[in-house]
């Protein structure tokens, strides 16, 4: 295995055992003395394979072991496998046909970054949001029963996505129906418990056997006729169980827990699954693993190496086009600006410290920072229980995982009108995870909520006065912004807010008028200059400029709105409601994300796809014009 990234391979390894597997069904005629090198190859591959693409890494070099036992102990594709969240799915895809397919993964045309339905069979449940897999499980599990098949079913969870509500929803519920499934949690050594060695191997292996589950129920029959002797049997197991094992809380949801076991132990793993894939009723098995195994850089920082971009060595002659901070180091710098200016302002995350640029103001004020792990509907409205006492909670969350508190932002804070702030990240098309991850939808749903302010900056120092704006308003507000780079800008301190509801003239030409909601305003500029069209910020969806919006309709032939969102209930939808509602006719074209689900590719890409960038809004204009053009030549 190599030690650093020097050593990463960058020629495909040589992989004898794995070239065999191109099923599941090839990989179950092994003998078990060959898995771990089997374990061993597939470990290289993905090595090779992920740093030729980019992508989720650490997870899944974590569950090589994991994956194989489970392929080769059930009957997949016919047993039902599922995968929460999906980041450690990469060795699965390789043992299930797609190898040499991997190349083209999270690419335009190529794999998807998680599972899905549609790319393999074996992909049983398409994933994106974390902490789903048990309650989809439960379903397959139960609709099993009722077809009267045999088919097994498990879900692999991590250890953080089992912070969320939905997955603890799902663990009380089964027990509940009598369940035939299993739920592998899988602690990759980050929090929940550690592995106690030998002692705990020979437990488990008790723990799971037919001889131990008869002899429970056995015992179970005779103590029960004996008045308070099962109980006190049970008790004392439960108590016996609880020293060694921290299992107690599943077992008191009524799960048959066993673990911890050590996840890279594949005679361990194939033996303790082979025991309880048999098992009836809610099973649970606890592994520890290593986020990262087999490549000490990811060993030692699992967080960094979560994912990774391309590691083949760039063109040193490749002119870097200059560019201007992320968009989230604005977000985390106005933070800590802010926070020094009022004591009042707290910081919350559901578990994107990092990805949200949360990490400086987490180390300078340690006591108003809280990260609320997977828990979407708790940061929601912990951040409401925070405003009612005269707090000023800014929640940090990406456009994709905003859509799970949605309740929470109605009923516990837009009804209330309290003052929380939504800084959401990763608004608009991300790339290469694809439509789970896009923030396609926000602008919809944020401004037909009664009393939300809703903006949307075209660059950094707009995002900088957007979100003072939103802070200093009186009831909720939301800022929504990209992922990537702005453009290249002078620096900017400012705390000062905008005029609410105001857009801002960009450019005064005649004829067209763009109307630009959020980061596209460069590119509405370039096809300004060509179209002599007038360019205007409009900054606010909700509330929106009318009267800037009436003046452009009283002046110009053709009103064009252009917004990285959902063209459906959009802001360009807005529009067009305020100047029906006025009663004023005015030729429009909306340019924005089509009613479908764009497909995974680079962000450019993308944007291109949908008509977003400079040639295709150009182009748009240019056909909508040839269409007024020739509809008044036949007019009589």
């Amino acid at each position: 295995m190599p030690k650093t990234l020097q050593e990463f391979p960058r020629q495909r390894p040589d992989t004898p055992l794995l070239d065999r597997i191109d099923s599941p069904a090839v990989l179950r005629t092994l003998s078990e003395s060959e898995l771990d090198t089997l374990a061993d190859e597939l470990r290289q591959y993905m090595l090779y394979t992920v740093g030729r693409t980019g992508g989720h890494f650490g997870a899944g070099l974590g569950v090589v072991e994991l994956t194989i036992a489970l392929h080769y102990v059930y009957n997949t594709p016919e047993d039902r496998l599922l995968w929460d969240v999906g980041h450690q799915a990469y060795p699965h895809k390789i043992l299930t046909g797609r190898r040499e397919r991997m190349a083209s993964l999270r690419q335009k045309g190529g794999l998807a970054a998680f599972p899905r339905r549609s790319e393999s069979e074996y992909d049983t449940f398409g994933v994106g949001h974390s902490s789903t897999s048990i309650s989809a499980a439960l379903g397959m599990a139960l609709a099993h029963r009722l077809q009267g098949n045999d088919r097994r079913t498990v879900a692999v969870i991590g250890d953080g996505a089992l912070t969320a509500g939905m997955a603890f929803e799902a663990l009380n519920h089964a027990p509940e129906v009598k369940a035939d499934m299993l739920v592998v949690l899988n602690d990759n050594d980050m929090s929940i418990s550690r592995n106690v060695g030998g002692l705990n191997n020979y437990l488990t292996k008790i723990l799971s056997s037919r001889t131990y589950a008869s002899m429970r129920e056995g015992s179970k029959k005779i103590l029960s006729r004996i008045p308070g002797a099962w109980e006190i049997a049970r008790r004392t197991e439960e108590h016996a169980k609880g020293m060694l094992v921290p299992g107690t809380l599943f077992e008191e949801l009524g799960w048959n827990y066993i673990g911890p076991i050590d996840g890279h132990d594949l005679p361990t793993l194939v033996a303790t699954l082979r025991k309880m894939r048999d098992l009836k009723g809610p099973q649970f098995l606890h592994i520890i693993t290593k986020k990262g195994k087999g490549f000490a850089p990811a060993e030692a920082d699992p967080i960094g190496y979560h994912a990774i971009g391309k590691l083949e060595p760039e063109n040193p002659q490749a002119a870097k086009q200059p560019s201007g901070p992320k968009y989230s180091a604005v977000f985390g710098q106005w933070l800590c600006d802010m926070a020094v200016q009022d004591e009042r302002l707290i910081g919350i995350t559901p578990a994107m410290k990092e990805g949200s640029d949360l990490v400086a103001f987490s180390e300078r004020f340690p006591e108003r920072y809280f990260d609320v792990a997977i828990a979407e509907q708790h940061a929601v409205t912990l951040a409401a229980g925070l405003a009612c006492e005269g707090a000023k909670p800014v929640v940090a969350i990406y456009s994709t995982f905003l859509q799970r508190a949605y309740d929470q932002l109605i009923h516990d804070v837009a009804v209330q009108d309290l003052d929380v702030l939504f800084a959401i990240d990763r608004a608009g098309l991300v790339g290469e995870d694809g439509p789970t991850h896009a923030g396609s939808f926000d602008i919809s749903f944020l401004r037909c909520i009664p009393g939300m302010l809703v903006m949307t900056p075209s660059d950094g120092h707009e995002l900088r006065r957007m979100l003072s704006t939103g802070y200093q308003h009186r009831g909720p507000a939301a800022v929504r912004y990209p992922r990537g780079n702005g453009p290249l800008l002078a620096a900017d301190d400012s705390l000062e807010p905008l005029p609410i509801g105001k857009g801002v003239l960009r450019r005064q030409g005649r004829g067209v008028a763009l109307l630009v909601f959020g980061v596209q305003l460069a590119e509405a500029l370039q096809v300004a200059d060509k179209l002599d069209a007038t360019v205007v910020d409009m900054r606010f969806v909700k509330p929106l400029d009318q009267e800037l919006v009436r003046q452009l309709a009283a002046s110009h032939t053709l009103l064009v709105t252009i917004e990285e969102n959902a063209i459906m209930g959009g802001a360009g939808s807005a529009v067009s409601e305020f100047l029906a509602g006025e009663a004023i006719v005015r030729p429009l074209l909306h340019l924005g994300l089509p009613d479908s689900y764009v497909e995974h590719a680079k962000p450019a890409d993308m944007l291109a796809e949908c008509g977003l960038d400079a040639a295709g809004i150009e182009a748009a204009v240019r056909r909508r014009l040839a269409l007024l053009e020739k509809d008044s030549t036949q007019v009589v």
